[in-house]
């Protein structure tokens, strides 16, 4: 949401709500929908996903920072969980209802929005192939590809 002007942010403020975490509360695991948005307004929140009974803790964000973009696509569900590792956390919450009446009454934001995300997945995507090629051998990335294909295509 960088790239939003002071004027376009604002149609966000009617809808924020700030809501309080306590220290390992989460936020949402792997496979929840993506109901909203988060600001972080104070504390760290934990990024990681779960691997059978383990997690691997991917990034920890802080004041500032945003996450659970993913909610800007409907429907989607989120690909990773977010803790709380703070002793607490503020987090400005912004639900996807509100965030699509947004989109229907703004297409510009919707657009640097769609392009923000768009940038955050190539980036991703350059990083998963750096990683796979630091790292061959130890997973099939044609996986990621082939499931993507077919969950594109339907099937």
């Amino acid at each position: 949401m960088d790239k939003l002007t002071d004027r376009e942010l604002e149609e966000f403020v009617p809808f924020l709500h700030l809501r309080t975490y306590a220290a390992n509360e989460v936020v949402f695991f792997r496979n929840d929908p993506a109901q909203a948005l988060y600001i972080i307004r104070s504390g760290t929140v934990k990024i990681s996903i779960d691997v059978e009974e383990h997690f691997e803790d991917l990034l920890h964000l802080s004041t500032g920072d945003t996450f659970g973009d993913n909610a800007i696509l409907d429907p989607s569900i989120r690909s990773y969980n977010a803790i709380c590792c703070s002793e607490n956390c503020e987090l400005y919450v912004i639900p996807q209802v509100n965030i699509i009446q947004i989109f229907a009454h703004n297409i510009e934001i919707k657009a640097k929005m769609m392009q923000g995300l768009a940038r955050y997945y190539d980036r991703y995507l350059v990083n998963l192939a750096k990683s796979y090629r630091d790292t061959f051998g130890l997973f099939n990335l044609s996986n990621v590809y082939d499931i993507t294909q077919r969950e594109i295509l339907g099937e």
